[in-house]
Order: structure tokens, then C-alpha cells, then sequence
């Protein structure tokens, strides 16, 4: 079975607020894109996980116990979350403009991140996975889970972290 010549292979990168990822979008399209022009090696899809709005907890006897929030604050909560996702879907625009990369797809989808980009690679048939590091220590990493941890186990692709050189002072 042969593939048409013009069928490129897919790279999803994961994007959100930090600085990270945006290290990362910058160093893909720097090495994968810009060089090659419209003969680049992928199709990119930037994908943002928009976490869902968070449930409070509250501590009454017999242990946590999720409280229903006041039906005011669903609509600021859901804005903030819309208004963050814009900017970050907006900035990723911006960085492949500035690094001359038209045609790039940039998707919100709402869930964990973990989920959200394992689903994505497979939806778009992957090749590659492309994700900023956050450089959580060991103890963080458990506490707060690791989305390229989680990723480099269950994405059906190679899974490529980019990591931000540290800053000399």
C-alpha cells in the first residue's frame, strides 16, 4: 500500500499560557517548518486542552464533599476559561505568522490535557507529538501528574519534549 506523494504526515503540538510551550511551538516551526517552506515534512495541528471549570470543595464531617457554586459564578468562570483560551490560540497564530507558517490548524478542545492530546493524535493520525516541559521535579511530577509522562506512555505516535534552555543571569 503506497501513500500519494502529497500526503504529509501530521505533528501535533501541544500549546497553552506558558512560556514552555510557546518555546516549544517556536522551536518546531524553527526546525520542522520555516526551513522548508511549503515543502515542510508535516501538517500542524496546535491543539489546546481548555480545562473544564473547576468544582469547589468543601470539608464537612464525613470528608470532602463538592458543593454546588452560586449559578453567578459559572458564567464568569466559563468567560475566564473562553478568554484564556483565545489568547493562547491567538498567540500560537501569531508565532507561526512571524515564523511565516500559513496553514497551520489550531483547535480548542475542553478536557484534560492528557486526554485531549492522546485523542488528538489519534483523530488527526499523528506522526508526532510535540510538547513544551515544564520542568516539574520529581515530587511535583507525582503530585500534579505529568502530561508528557502521560503522553510518552499512551500517545500512538513519537512524542517529542521540547525543553527551554535555562536563562543565564
Amino acid at each position: 500500500m503506497s501513500s500519494s506523494s502529497s500526503e504529509k504526515r501530521v505533528m501535533v503540538l501541544a500549546m497553552d499560557q506558558t512560556e514552555n510551550s510557546q518555546y516549544a511551538l517556536e522551536w518546531a516551526l524553527d526546525h520542522f517548518f520555516t526551513p522548508f517552506g511549503s515543502d515542510a515534512p508535516f501538517d500542524l495541528v496546535i491543539v489546546y486542552a481548555k480545562p473544564f471549570p473547576p468544582v469547589p470543595i468543601a470539608s464537612v464531617a464525613g470528608g470532602p464533599t463538592p458543593v454546588a457554586m452560586g449559578p453567578e459564578i459559572f458564567p464568569a468562570v466559563d468567560l475566564e476559561l473562553k478568554l484564556v483560551a483565545d489568547q493562547v490560540t491567538e498567540k500560537a497564530k501569531q508565532i507561526c505568522t512571524s515564523k511565516s507558517v500559513q496553514g497551520a490548524l489550531v483547535e480548542i478542545v475542553e478536557g484534560d490535557a492528557r486526554n485531549v492530546l492522546c485523542d488528538a493524535v489519534d483523530r488527526h493520525r499523528a506522526s508526532l507529538l510535540v510538547l513544551g516541559s515544564r520542568g516539574y521535579g520529581a515530587i511535583k511530577r507525582v503530585v500534579l501528574g505529568s502530561v508528557s509522562d502521560h503522553c510518552t506512555h499512551h500517545a500512538h505516535c513519537s512524542v517529542m519534549i521540547v525543553k527551554k534552555p535555562k536563562s543565564k543571569k
